[in-house]
């Protein structure tokens, strides 16, 4: 065989991986891709329960207006089904206040003068930074000097009750970091995408984006139940079986914390030949835990799909929604679906977290909810990168001679960036034939 004739071995069928075989499909390079996994998506999955549900691997939604998911994806093909945009909120006094596109329409989405969140200043000042951000291309604002969100929004002189009561709810799921520690030039990307485009899923789950890059790639060029053991040199990887498989060049895909093992085993070999790769960063990663529970009857969501955010600050139900009210594939007919996300590390065991959310479910949907049957519960370690302000928007993607990497923990967090570094990893290979 050939160096020309080798695929490029992509470890992980997640989308930073899929992303990339398919712009080197298209540029006629041969591709194999791996994943220890029985089927492709990574952190973005979807399983069918044997009732009908569909349940998402954590609470996830695609943004329309990513630019590298419209370079990408066919939105037709996918169906796609809108939450609206907006957001009912519960106070910490156990009151609820509802926002209609409080991003799109700041002034309409924050009617009353006396509305409980936030005053008429800060109702402007989301006017303000609406403007600022449609100046601006995504890469412009990504590249824009950051500090961390929680400062930035207080400079921008925004009240601690608007804060508190709208932000650090909202932007803190999206982030997965209710403190608000997310790099600021994050943060007005994220905010001109949600002014920019809608919120949606396919209709029949988010695994749907992989599956339809997935099916684009020739028969056998993607591998499942597969893992890598170790990288032994830029374009030789080892598998667990003990089989080794040549490529042109080896693009590591996965995730951050299954990068290191990998990382480490090729350094070791390269240690013995002088070609240690520069060393890199990993970010740590954001902890969510996604609890399911099916109800009966109509949607307690009320059909308006809309997002619910918990302001009180020792919650552990963040952020509710009712995926079935935006796509009614999600769940079995008479029956609706409630997906409730805790942030960060609770220590609580499924039992007791199952428990402490009905509680609290309760007492915001009224009696009915502890009559809700559980489902099932995820907890992801790494569900996000974290990415703060003293990081770099893109870490080198070439490690070594042959040697690559993609995915939103060499970026920034999100399916955009997980997208964008596949591409770009795909250019620099097909630049090199």
């Amino acid at each position: 065989m050939t160096l020309s004739s080798k695929p490029i071995i992509i470890i992980g069928a997640g989308m930073a991986g899929l992303g990339c075989a398919t712009w080197l499909h298209r540029a006629g390079r041969p591709v194999l891709v791996l994943d220890e996994a029985d089927t492709v998506g990574g952190r973005v999955r979807t399983d069918l329960t044997p009732e009908g549900f569909r349940l998402d691997r954590g609470f996830q939604v695609l943004l329309t207006n990513y630019p590298e998911a419209r370079r990408i994806f066919d939105y037709g093909a996918l169906n796609l089904k809108a939450f609206r945009s907006g957001a009912v909120i519960r106070l910490p006094d156990g009151r609820e206040t509802t926002l209609q596109s409080p991003l799109q329409r700041p002034l309409a989405a924050f009617s009353a003068l006396a509305s409980p969140v936030g005053n008429l200043s800060d109702k402007l000042r989301i006017l303000s930074l609406v403007h600022h951000v449609l100046k601006h291309t995504p890469e412009e604002l990504l590249a824009r000097p950051a500090t961390d969100t929680l400062t930035f929004l207080r400079r921008y002189g925004w009240s601690e009750q608007i804060i508190s009561t709208f932000f650090e709810p909202f932007f803190g799921g999206v982030f997965l970091d209710r403190s608000l520690t997310t790099a600021s030039n994050f943060f007005e990307f994220v905010f001109q995408q949600f002014v920019t485009g809608e919120a949606v899923v396919p209709a029949l789950g988010m695994q749907q984006l992989p599956e339809q890059l997935a099916a684009r790639l020739p028969s056998g060029s993607v591998r499942l139940n597969t893992l890598v053991a170790a990288i032994v040199e830029g374009k030789q990887v080892r598998l667990a079986s003990g089989k080794a498989l040549d490529g042109a060049a080896v693009v590591l895909a996965t995730d951050g914390p299954a990068a290191r093992p990998l990382l480490a085993s090729h350094a070791d070999h390269a240690a013995t030949t002088g070609n240690t790769p520069a060393a890199s960063a990993h970010p740590a990663g954001r902890i969510t835990t996604c609890t399911y529970f099916a109800a009966d009857g109509y949607s307690p969501g009320r059909g308006d799909k809309l997002l619910r955010l918990n302001a009180q600050r020792s919650a552990l139900a963040h952020n509710v929604s009712f995926p079935a009210d935006v796509s009614p594939a999600y769940a079995p007919a008479g029956r609706a679906l409630v997906s409730v996300s805790t942030h960060g590390e609770h220590h609580l065991t499924e039992t007791e977290l199952t428990s402490s959310l009905r509680e609290e479910l309760t007492a915001w949907f009224g009696p009915a909810a502890r009559q809700w049957s559980h489902l099932r519960s995820y907890r992801i370690a790494a569900a996000l990168p974290v990415y703060l302000a003293d990081q770099p928007v893109r870490h080198s993607l070439k490690l070594a001679e042959g040697l690559y990497r993609c995915g939103d923990w060499s970026a920034y967090p999100s399916l955009n960036a997980a997208l964008a570094t596949g591409r770009e990893v795909a250019e620099m290979l097909i630049a090199e034939r």
